[in-house]
């Protein structure tokens, strides 16, 4: 009985990670139609992984952690993880018959393969790797359907505000949060707060200061399926530089992105989608400091209102096709 050759794709990252790379993902379905496609990515992104339809299969990892050995000699592995060496190595103990990665030069298997460029935006430089390996990719795929969840219905047409983010560096104060919420509400708009179980606290603080009711907080009250389908429900956006920043991206709700230490021209919205507004002073620091960045600081909430205030309608979104 002949055993179906795999695919196997290293990106144990976070939900935008996993969003970026879904071109990429899309890419390699139409190029190995047959293969078993499996993502080595955490359990927790398991089901909006499959929900893109790009893959077959999830295999629970943890950033450069071991793999489980029934992944062991793949047809072809991928490194959409990073430039090496150590995630490299990990897929190479793996032993697969082919590796497609960036090269690096403390690993000598990769010393034909494509080089990395620092600077490169996220989605592009994982469809570049791709089709300098000879295999098309389109950076424009980023579409996902809307999942089929049930939303409360305090989310349809809301704004939704989503404060939280990994590091401080990236999280604007709450109290001007709310003065956003406060100011939505003025002009007749319902508002929603969503976050992790453990911002609930925040959104709790900010509900209260921009006098909102209980059923506004939708913190930790949702997975991460039904986080995205609250994003879908609701007409805009507000956020940071956070893995909600790209489920508003790849379920075209139009958005405002608050930028800090990150440039946007690396991890923001693609140019081609003006439905998505990003506030950014041109600034970089530390992402992963403890305090909010000085340029996410100089953002005002009046920038936001403006902003706000001439999103545009999202364009149809195309026909998807992919294996």
């Amino acid at each position: 009985m002949a055993v179906t050759p795999t695919v196997l794709v290293l990106r144990a990252l976070g939900v935008g990670d996993l969003l970026t790379a879904v071109p990429a993902l899309r890419a390699l379905a139409d190029a190995f139609p047959r293969h078993r496609r499996v993502l080595a990515a955490p359990r927790s992104l398991a089901a909006l992984a499959l929900a893109t339809g790009a893959v077959d299969a999830v295999a629970d990892a943890a950033p450069l952690a071991a793999l489980d050995r029934a992944l062991d000699a793949p047809d072809v592995a991928v490194n959409l993880h990073g430039r090496g060496p150590e995630s490299h190595r990990v897929l190479l103990a793996t032993r697969p018959r082919r590796l497609i990665a960036f090269a690096h030069g403390d690993v000598p298997e990769t010393a034909t393969l494509p080089a990395w460029r620092s600077g490169e935006h996220e989605v592009r430089r994982w469809c570049r790797l791709l089709a300098e390996c000879g295999i098309p990719a389109d950076p424009t795929r980023l579409d996902v359907d809307p999942p089929p969840r049930p939303v409360p219905p305090v989310a349809r047409g809301a704004t939704l505000l989503h404060p939280g983010a990994a590091s401080g560096a990236r999280r604007w104060p709450a109290e001007r949060w709310a003065a956003i919420a406060r100011m939505e509400r003025r002009a007749g708009r319902a508002v929603v707060i969503t976050g992790s179980a453990a911002e609930v606290p925040l959104a709790h603080a900010l509900a209260r200061a921009a006098g909102l009711p209980g059923s506004a907080i939708l913190a930790g009250r949702t997975d991460l399926l039904g986080l995205a389908a609250v994003v879908a429900a609701a007409a805009r956006v507000v956020c940071g530089d956070t893995g909600v920043a790209h489920v508003a991206t790849a379920l075209r709700t139009p958005s405002v992105l608050l930028f800090g230490p990150i440039s946007p021209a690396e991890w923001g919205p693609p140019p081609d989608r003006p439905w998505h507004r990003v506030l950014w002073l041109g600034r970089t620091g530390d992402p992963h400091a403890d305090a909010p960045d000085p340029g996410l600081l100089a953002i005002d909430p009046a920038d936001v209102i403006a902003a706000l205030a001439n999103l545009p309608a999202p364009a149809a979104a195309p026909r998807r096709a992919y294996a």
